[in-house]
């Protein structure tokens, strides 16, 4: 048994490879900041929910609440970040609408999300490890 026969793990590896082919889209929107009618690209947002589901072939992880006072389930409460798109108006001259400042900020923002989930990756494996007695 591996681990990527885990569904979190699989759900990160998952989000991991989804992150990375998102900074190559950003890269090349950066990289192309300067030619003539180019339009910036971006993957479409993933929903976290839906991959998990995917992955567990079922709808069974919720926290549990059992006291009044817990946070009730996160699918209940609208996900600020779920945002559209924001339309790009500013085109320069020669019809390019890559704004290096925005594309930038979407890569750093993904960086720290791939490091997030690489955080969380290591944390499970360390917490395997323990639980089979290998652990430190």
């Amino acid at each position: 048994m591996t681990t990527q026969n885990i569904g979190l793990m699989k759900a990160l590896a998952a989000k991991m490879d989804y992150l990375d082919q998102r900074q190559n889209v950003l890269s090349q929107n950066i990289a192309n900041s300067d030619t003539p009618s180019y339009q910036p690209k971006d993957l479409l947002p993933v929903d976290f929910g839906t991959v998990l589901k995917r992955v567990t072939k079922e709808n069974a992880v919720r926290p549990e609440t059992t006291n009044a006072m817990h946070m009730p389930s996160p699918g209940k409460i609208a996900d600020p970040k779920n945002r559209a798109q924001k339309e790009v108006y500013e085109v320069a001259p020669a019809e390019n609408a890559v704004i290096i400042e925005e594309q930038m900020l979407k890569a750093s923002k993904n960086m720290m999300d791939y490091n997030l989930m690489t955080s969380l990756y290591q944390k499970n494996v360390g917490m395997l490890r323990t639980a089979l007695g290998r652990g430190q």
